[in-house]
């Protein structure tokens, strides 16, 4: 409140009619000023008197957390709030006295889960303690753009150890997979000189010899060297996938039909879905325009994600692919009926190296990430255990050029052009008591 109407207020047995009319009015613009101030916050505010009684709400405060309808008769600010968790917490710390800041609550609003940070401090006037002021902030995308980060920072530090990884693990293994074919190529002739000189120990002409004597150890060489040929080649995808995961991409982008491209990858797993029991849907927006991808790259994380949803509903179940738009993103959702990931592990999901997989290299889903942003795209996952779970890319589509006016020009006819409202911040006005001016 400006200085000059508590100096009008005194004074107010003094004040013409048309003297008071002009203090209601600044009173009344100045108030306007605060409430427009106060609803164009993009944070929830909400303030209390000293018995904790409601006594004002911003807009925004309603769209972050629903309010009751309330009376004329005074209410509690926790009775107004109809989520039980952050009702019980504002009334423990306002009845307590004590400050609280940036306590987090994931509450469910019109559908969504958001992530608030709720601080209440003491409304102080004359170092006295009027009430109390709730202030409440949206961090769902904070916490988000945290997690994004952290995943960029964890695949930055893995290409430290690409050129290491490469000499170190790559090449003896490709020493070793060459040495086990040599040990095989010996041993197979000396498997046939045996027999050469044995006849009657082949299997095929001698069954019943074929587990004991030399014949049960040949067995046992092959399914021993069968093994290490296995665990070679599951040791070289990890380091292919490795390497793939901190080595640059260079994408050859080209412009296609998205929806296209989802039924041919579909198509491609269509008889390993079946064989594992798995139903496909197909929501596909047939107006979506075209996207400019890899089709190359992009597979390999299109087939990673049905992979993944594929392994996750043990005795079959629906994978469903979506496409949609909003705005300028074109979405692509994969979703299962699968067990569902644990909360505690869905921070972790695209963490180098995390898995749940008894053989899982836990590269799979950080591939995916970085695929997707390479093609300056974003992921996002949602899932609940024992219902499922849901991967949603969001990608850029390309926008056409947009002709600008230049400086002079007039827009065509039915053309909108942005106009930009001003307010006058030096309005006030005086009023004249007995010759003295307030």
């Amino acid at each position: 409140m400006r200085p000059i109407i508590p100096r009008a207020l005194r004074k107010i047995d003094k004040l013409t009619p048309e003297q008071i009319k002009t203090l209601l009015f600044s009173m009344s613009t100045d108030i306007d000023l605060l409430e427009t101030v106060l609803d164009s916050l993009t944070e929830g505010v909400l303030v209390c008197d000293s018995d904790h009684n409601l006594i004002l709400a911003n807009k925004y405060l309603d769209r972050l957390l629903p309010l009751s309808r309330r009376g004329e008769e005074p209410v509690r600010a926790w009775n107004l709030i109809r989520d039980d968790g952050v009702a019980d917490f504002l009334e423990e710390v306002l009845l307590s006295g004590d400050n609280a800041r940036e306590r987090e609550f994931e509450i469910e609003n019109k559908g969504l889960s958001r992530l608030l940070s709720i601080s209440v401090f003491p409304l102080v006037k004359d170092y006295q303690v009027k009430g109390s002021l709730i202030h409440v902030e949206d961090i769902t995308e904070k916490r988000k753009n945290e997690f994004r980060i952290r995943r960029i920072e964890n695949l930055a530090s893995l290409t430290t150890l690409a050129a290491g990884v490469a000499h170190e693990i790559k090449n003896p293994l490709g020493s070793i997979s060459i040495h086990i074919q040599l040990l095989q190529k010996a041993f197979a002739k000396n498997e046939e000189l045996y027999y050469s000189n044995h006849p009657e120990d082949r299997p095929e002409l001698n069954p019943g010899a074929a587990d004991r004597g030399p014949t049960g150890y040949f067995k046992m060489f092959h399914h021993y060297v069968e093994v290490i040929n296995e665990e070679i080649e599951r040791l070289n995808h990890i380091v292919v996938d490795f390497l793939f995961a901190v080595r640059p991409m260079t994408l050859d982008l080209r412009e296609g039909n998205f929806n296209a491209f989802l039924r041919e990858t579909l198509d491609f797993t269509r008889y390993e879905l079946e064989a594992a029991q798995v139903r496909t849907e197909l929501e596909l927006d047939e107006d979506l325009p075209p996207l400019e991808f890899d089709d190359r790259i992009m597979k390999q994380a299109i087939l990673n994600l049905i992979q993944n949803a594929s392994a996750a509903m043990k005795g079959g179940g629906t994978l469903t692919v979506k496409t949609g738009r909003k705005d300028n993103e074109a979405l692509i959702s994969v979703r299962d009926t699968g067990a569902g990931i644990p909360e505690a592990n869905m921070p972790k999901i695209f963490d180098p190296y995390f898995t749940t997989k008894e053989r899982g290299s836990g590269l799979g889903l950080t591939l995916v990430f970085k695929i997707i942003r390479e093609h300056r795209g974003e992921i996002s996952v949602s899932s609940r255990e024992g219902e499922g779970t849901c991967f949603t890319i969001a990608l850029p589509i390309p926008q056409r050029e947009r002709r600008l006016l230049s400086a002079g020009e007039s827009p065509a006819a039915g053309e909108s052009v942005p106009v930009t409202a001003g307010t006058n911040r030096n309005a006030g006005f005086t009023v004249q008591v007995e010759g003295e001016a307030l």
